[in-house]
């Protein structure tokens, strides 16, 4: 009798579990077809800005500015994010000297032309933290003397075209709506309503959690072994594109890093001190930028969607070399906290496209102004 019973429940109990992997295939199938059904081209080549956009963008200064001021460092103010350097290197970024003429644009326009660059390489978080700290890695390249107009209309001086990239291909985010609301909850120390903002569950982020998840990654063996990406996207000539920096080691000498102490809080800045300074070797990288095709999902307006290289490659063109320096001084520290990157310091070719490049043209700039006046007046 007691062996027939547990037979039965067996029975039953299989047939629950087959049912229940039935009805989740079935699930995942309808979920993976409605996902398809909405992210499929075409799409539009031409920024689409939405109604409340500029108030949208006010409050996000204000919140941005409020971050500043949570995580000033003793006398020092810190940026909103990317708080943290690894260090600022002089680079040499030379265009192929054979680039397609369909790709020779802006600062790219010259086949073999290389252009004196600094590179910021830093940590994301928006207060310094250990490096072993799961994080967003942040690269920053500025080319200088570049000549013609500058897109920002006070900055006529700056002769600069600015790239900046972290270690990620898309953004938790896709506009400027959800980053007000994201980092809002943030600054609020709610950093559960970044995500889930309310009980109602069409308003919960689940896609945007798991990309901020996979952004905060392990940290890198050393800054130069990791491949960085613009996220949003850009004029490219009269064509809109990404575009990434990706290690080149095969244009280098051949290096193996020693293993670095990973418990020391710095411990990126003393792998890039280490093949810098220390063995003066140095480092190479390619960048190459991905150009959108208007037929295949590959929109402007929403940076939480990874361009598809099966639906557009990247290609190369230029490369970048760090030459062997020392660059791990108190005045070059200083001199790297107080400049400003931004991708809306450049030319026309390169014009910033897009909400969240939209939203970053006011707040990078406000937020730079905030911090280098309040640390002039602590000098």
């Amino acid at each position: 009798m007691l062996t027939t019973f547990w037979l039965r429940l067996g029975k039953w109990l299989g047939k629950l579990l087959l049912l229940l992997v039935a009805l989740g295939l079935f699930g995942w199938a309808l979920a993976s077809g409605w996902y398809a059904w909405q992210h499929r081209g075409p799409v539009s080549a031409r920024e689409q800005i939405p109604d409340g956009e500029a108030a949208m963008t006010r409050d996000t200064i204000q919140t941005a500015i409020r971050i500043v001021d949570q995580h000033r460092e003793n006398t020092r103010y810190l940026r909103d994010a990317h708080a943290k350097a690894h260090g600022c290197v002089k680079a040499e970024v030379e265009v192929l000297a054979d680039l397609d003429p369909a790709l020779r644009q802006g600062v790219f326009a010259t086949p073999g032309k290389t252009w004196q660059a600094v590179m910021r390489l830093s940590n994301g978080n928006a207060y310094p933290q250990f490096d072993s700290i799961r994080d967003a890695r942040g690269m920053a390249i500025k080319l200088q003397d570049v000549p013609g107009t500058q897109l920002m209309p006070g900055q006529q001086g700056r002769t600069e075209q600015d790239f900046v990239m972290f270690n990620h291909p898309n953004f938790f985010v896709s506009d400027v709506a959800e980053y007000r609301q994201n980092i809002g909850a943030q600054a609020d120390g709610k950093k559960v309503l970044a995500f889930f903002p309310s009980w109602d569950p069409r308003s919960w982020q689940v896609r945007h959690l798991f990309i901020a998840l996979a952004t905060l990654a392990p940290a890198p063996t050393s800054p130069t072994q990791t491949t960085y990406f613009s996220v949003s996207p850009y004029k490219f000539g009269t064509a809109n594109a990404k575009y990434r920096v990706a290690p080149d080691p095969d244009s280098c000498p051949a290096y193996s890093l020693p293993k670095q102490n990973e418990a020391l809080p710095n411990f990126l800045r003393n792998a890039l001190n280490q093949q810098l300074s220390t063995d003066r070797v140095p480092a190479c990288f390619v960048l190459q930028i991905q150009r959108q095709d208007a037929n295949r999902f590959m929109p402007i307006e929403d940076t939480s969607i990874e361009w598809k290289e099966s639906d557009a490659p990247f290609e190369t063109v230029a490369r970048v070399k760090v030459p062997a320096q020392d660059f791990d001084t108190p005045g070059q520290n200083l001199a790297c906290d107080n400049l400003s990157f931004s991708p809306w310091h450049g030319i026309e070719e390169h014009r910033p496209i897009g909400g969240i490049n939209r939203l970053r043209k006011a707040v990078y700039d406000a937020v730079s102004d905030y911090r280098h006046a309040r640390n002039a007046e602590q000098q």
